[in-house]
């Protein structure tokens, strides 16, 4: 059944109405994660969207609040953009008749053997670097770009993750086989070169370590990815709710994949195989439980993708209380780095920013 959309977007504003924005009440609220934020507000880059899904009969509509949603504001997402990119390679997949999500893969010269599939949980089970790297080679810069473009997202994918020479303009050949038989292959493709992003606070800091030497420069993310705060929320509901958007803006995805996708984000560690106590449930999970390892309550439902890097962190989730029948997209991000030093790893995560965003899941969703 179709649904139809009404969208209330209602911006952010001084008025402590409780009415008017549930963000501005949590950031006056007394809690102390709320308030070590918010006391040093200037310091932590903090962008928060806020959305109730409201469904009434037939029609869903979404309430929205803000606070200093800026995509002028430069912040480095870390891992959330492996949430496009895992979404474009289950799009790309299915034109080829030759393959699909569960062939299995590798990239040439490379001994490790996986399928779409595989790569997408880990992803999301545990954020895994290597399986984005993979599905980056598959699609490449230019591909992803033009793609995301066309869904109306405004974005700027430019690089793998956590590997020498990450941002390398040539992608390298795929070879997909069917009972160890070569079944297809891409070709290699050299895209085109980076161009530097002009955003506001896309120099930060006062230095950061190459190896054991500080560069007493401060850092420059223009070369970097860019996905804000609104093409995250974006993307998150155009997955959810494809029937909301006109054909052109929708992710193109076999039923079956994007159930697949959908039930793979809200997986947990222990269920892809990831058993070692660092990858308690709420390993991947930052907004209402990241400041615990407790096991989630089971009538919690967390379909999320979360960023971890140079003191930033950033959660785009769609939560479901299954108790209160009600339905929460929320994308948070906020940087932790007191000593303005990058690549130092002495980031205030444990002690500001996973309590920071914990408390306030919790209190959206209450």
């Amino acid at each position: 059944m179709r649904f139809f959309i009404l969208v209330a977007i209602i911006v952010f504003s001084s008025c402590k109405n409780e009415s008017v924005n549930p963000i501005e009440r949590i950031l006056h609220s007394d809690s102390k994660k709320i308030k070590t934020v918010v006391d040093s507000i200037e310091n932590h880059e903090v962008q928060i969207l806020f959305t109730e899904v409201k469904k009434v009969k037939d029609s869903v509509y979404f309430e929205d609040h803000s606070f200093q949603v800026d995509d002028n504001t430069y912040f480095y997402p870390a891992s959330t953009v492996k949430l496009p990119i895992a979404i474009l390679a289950l799009e790309k997949i299915r034109t080829n008749n030759l393959i699909d999500r569960n062939s299995i893969f590798n990239i040439e010269g490379d001994s490790v053997k996986t399928t779409l599939s595989n790569d997408i949980k880990k992803i999301f089970a545990v954020s895994d670097n290597g399986a984005y790297n993979r599905l980056y080679e598959y699609l490449g810069k230019d591909f992803i770009n033009k793609k995301l473009k066309e869904k109306g997202i405004n974005t700027r994918i430019s690089h793998r993750l956590s590997v020498d020479n990450s941002a390398h303009l040539k992608t390298k050949p795929i070879i997909f086989y069917y009972q160890n038989q070569v079944v297809f292959k891409t070709d290699s493709v050299i895209n085109q070169p980076i161009k530097p992003l002009n955003l506001n606070k896309i120099k930060k800091g006062k230095g950061y370590m190459i190896g054991d030497s500080l560069v007493n420069n401060p850092m420059d993310f223009s070369l970097k990815n860019y996905l804000p705060v609104t093409a995250l929320h974006q993307i998150m509901k155009q997955l959810m709710f494809p029937e909301l958007y006109p054909k052109n803006k929708q992710f193109h995805l076999t039923p079956n994949d994007r159930k697949f996708l959908i039930n793979t984000m809200k997986i947990l560690p222990h269920e892809a195989g990831y058993t070692s106590n660092e990858y308690h449930e709420s390993y991947v999970k930052f907004l209402v439980f990241g400041d615990s390892k407790k096991p989630i309550p089971k009538h919690i439902k967390i379909y999320n993708k979360v960023g971890n890097a140079y003191g930033y962190l950033t959660d785009c989730a769609y939560i479901l209380n299954e108790q209160t029948k009600k339905e929460y997209i929320i994308t948070a991000t906020i940087h932790v780095n007191k000593n303005q030093i990058f690549n130092d790893n002495v980031y205030e995560y444990d002690t500001v920013g996973f309590p920071f965003l914990a408390e306030l899941g919790r209190q959206l969703i209450e």
